[in-house]
């Protein structure tokens, strides 16, 4: 049974004192308590000048200073395919990078193989968050000092934005917005946007050049021109320097295979035909799906101009370099040669060495018959000309990547 009564073997001088119904601690005890205040007092004062004197934590981010020598690069959609991409080549320039990603299409394991390739404090950031919300966009302007911007993040199936259009003007356009409205409120001196050839729709003249009138035939189109339509707009009134790039159909991978294309499974059907050939050669799939045989062109199967990512990137760093305060510069990035779905599919079996099975279906909803571009401003103004224009020798890039990444970058998607 535990005793709440005083111990009768307590000596007198450890007892409190009781007067006129107080107790008085002993003196000894009270200055054994203040004692120890003074010495906490101390130790804490001694922690904060340690830590004030700590350098990590007395010098900002490096991502949050403007830096002379170095031009620090927002990537949206840095873990994407092209994105990715981007980012290599920018690392490689010594440009410093921020990536900000919501991974709905991109992949973490892209992610890590830059860190690992650039480890260097300073380097490379990756951000987690959707550029749909205002006010993350707005927390990442205002903790970072970006010198420009190269806006790839979007959804990018012509077919998908057919089923679900809102979801594309959604992304595209008013993300767009969000963005741009961050860039001039934090004085972001420099946009590079990454737009398509699907703002030209089914232009009735070949080739496209940046003349061609755009008239956009499905939903993704026209998200991207709109999206075009509210820089030019705003850029009327603003010292920013601008370049839009309208890029054909992209192919390829980093040719050392440190990066590839990973498409989410669930949007096989949707993705790009390189991607459906890859997954025919593997035996994922049993065989690919060429949409539309009644086309007007010489096989009766869609024309497309297919740029290898290498240089299309390079096209990317050669617009940041050239662009200048208070003008807007638009190219296409192309090849300048158009191939049709058939003889790609025969290059895709050619470069794969398998003999892949071909199904032939109706007509996609959004598809246009012949699209390729002439590349003459690009390279006139730029310098700028594709290199990798042999479509077989690129899909054999690509094969080895995916070869050796049967389950893409094998690394979940989970940040949090």
């Amino acid at each position: 049974m535990l005793n709440f009564g005083r111990s009768r073997n307590q000596s007198r001088a450890a007892r409190a004192t009781t007067m006129g119904g107080m107790d008085y601690a002993d003196p000894k005890r009270k200055g054994n308590f203040v004692g120890k205040v003074f010495l906490a007092a101390a130790l804490t004062t001694l922690c904060i000048i340690m830590i004030k004197q700590s350098p990590s934590l007395n010098s900002p981010s490096p991502f949050a200073v403007h830096e002379p020598g170095v031009t620090h690069v927002l990537v949206t959609g840095g873990a994407g395919y092209i994105g990715s991409h981007a980012t290599l080549r920018l690392l490689k320039e010594n440009y410093r990078v921020t990536i900000v990603d919501n991974l709905s299409r991109g992949n973490l394991g892209a992610i890590k193989v830059l860190q690992d390739l650039f480890p260097e404090p300073g380097r490379l950031q990756f951000i987690y968050a959707d550029l749909g919300d205002p006010i993350s966009v707005n927390k990442i302007f205002l903790e970072n000092k970006f010198d420009a911007v190269m806006h790839f993040a979007a959804v990018a199936y012509v077919g998908e934005s057919t089923g679900d259009p809102l979801k594309y003007y959604h992304n595209i356009t008013s993300n767009t917005l969000l963005v741009l409205e961050s860039m001039a409120k934090h004085d972001v001196k420099t946009l590079i946007y990454s737009s398509t050839c699907a703002t030209y729709g089914e232009p009735e003249k070949m080739p496209i050049t940046e003349e061609t009138k755009q008239v956009p035939i499905n939903p993704y189109g026209k998200a991207k021109k709109m999206a075009e339509d509210i820089i030019l707009d705003f850029s009327k009134n603003s010292e920013m320097a601008v370049m839009i790039l309208r890029y054909f159909n992209v192919i390829g991978s980093d040719p050392e295979g440190r990066l590839g294309e990973a498409p989410r499974p669930e949007l096989r059907e949707q993705g790009r035909i390189s991607g459906a050939c890859f997954d025919a050669a593997r035996g994922i799939v049993p065989g690919i799906k060429v949409r539309g045989t009644d086309y007007k062109t010489a096989d009766g199967t869609c024309v497309r101009d297919y740029i290898d990512v290498t240089d299309l990137v390079d096209a990317h760093v050669k617009a940041l370099e050239k662009a200048q305060p208070s003008k807007v510069g638009f190219y296409n990035v192309g090849t300048g040669k158009g191939s049709s779905v058939k003889e790609f599919v025969e290059a895709c079996k050619k470069a794969t060495g398998v003999d892949i099975k071909v199904d032939y279906l109706p007509r996609r909803p959004g598809d246009y018959a012949e699209v390729y571009s002439d590349p003459t401003k690009i390279k006139h103004e730029l310098n700028w000309t594709a290199k990798h224009t042999d479509l077989q020798q690129s899909l054999k890039v690509a094969w080895r990547w995916q070869k050796s990444h049967r389950d893409g970058y094998g690394v979940s998607n989970a940040v949090l």
